[in-house]
């Protein structure tokens, strides 16, 4: 079985790729799906995601005017979180897992004037792009920090809202991550991510696979046990919504993407199983310190 680190050190190398890729000028892939050359503002919202079934169709028209074309072809998420977190304007705002930047840059459009974004990611790829697509956006309440999201590099109650885009089904330790998340939230503070959820257990070719972990999905945690990590973090007010389940056509695609054609996984015994969610949760007013204690 793969350590924790080795999960890591996969993840951290495919998105290094992917930033690489959109530097040269290709159209990244999602979770798990292949890029395309082209794409951009100007063309449709499937040809700017590609055809990835995780990431396409995303962000609408408006969002996508408002960032950098290669912001928007380095998107990897499974959701468009700024879109549903009711951001306002002074608030802080954290991606957990930025990338690009797509979604640090919306928000802090969104929190503006007297807000502020923090983007967090660990490759060094991709901060380099998303500091490169802030400069181009002119975005100046934004700064993009390196680090882990089992480890954020914040004091405690620092921000009042965190976003994060098909990210933390990555991490092999997510009960920590929301711990921490927990931890720089402040009190009244809001969660507020897309995820790659489970509705019922993978086949166990699925989650054998390191590939598919990385592309996402056999990473992901059963709905019923991420309500229990959010839960024991200290957050109340849970909801976990539904935004997109997948048929057997979009498991037949992001497990040809990951798994060399697909042949570990057969798509109708994965159909169903997989969703992207918008996961809400809040840090009670009352709350100056995790129910948890930091591992």
């Amino acid at each position: 079985m793969e350590s924790d680190a080795q999960i890591r050190d996969l993840v951290r190398e495919k998105y290094a790729e992917a930033a690489r890729r959109v530097a040269a000028g290709v159209v990244s892939a999602g979770c798990c799906g292949s890029g395309e050359p082209g794409g951009g503002v100007g063309a449709s919202t499937e040809a700017v995601a590609g055809t990835d079934p995780i990431t396409r169709n995303l962000y609408d028209a408006e969002s996508a005017a408002a960032v950098p074309e290669s912001a928007l072809r380095a998107s990897l998420g499974c959701g468009n979180p700024t879109a549903l977190a009711d951001l306002a304007p002074g608030q802080v705002v954290l991606d957990l897992g930025s990338g690009g930047g797509i979604d640090v840059l919306l928000s802090a459009r969104r929190v503006a004037p007297g807000g502020r974004a923090y983007g967090l990611d660990m490759t060094d790829e991709m901060l380099a792009l998303a500091r490169e697509n802030q400069r181009e956006s002119g975005v100046t309440n934004a700064e993009f920090l390196k680090g882990t999201i089992e480890e954020i590099p914040l004091p405690d109650n620092a921000v009042d809202v965190i976003v994060s885009n098909c990210v933390i089904n990555l991490s092999a330790d997510k009960g920590r991550v929301l711990r921490e998340a927990f931890r720089v939230l402040r009190p009244g503070g809001r969660l507020a991510v897309s995820d790659i959820v489970l509705v019922r257990e993978l086949p166990d070719a699925a989650r054998r696979s390191i590939e598919l972990w990385a592309g996402c999905v056999a990473g992901a945690l059963h709905e019923n046990e991420y309500r229990a990590h959010l839960d024991a973090a200290g957050f109340a007010d849970v909801s976990i919504t539904p935004t997109r389940v997948y048929s057997a056509d979009d498991a037949a695609g992001f497990a040809g993407s990951c798994c060399g054609g697909g042949g570990e996984i057969d798509p109708e015994s994965v159909a169903g199983s997989v969703m992207s969610a918008f996961i809400r949760a809040t840090k009670p007013e009352a709350s100056s310190e995790r129910r948890a204690p930091r591992e």
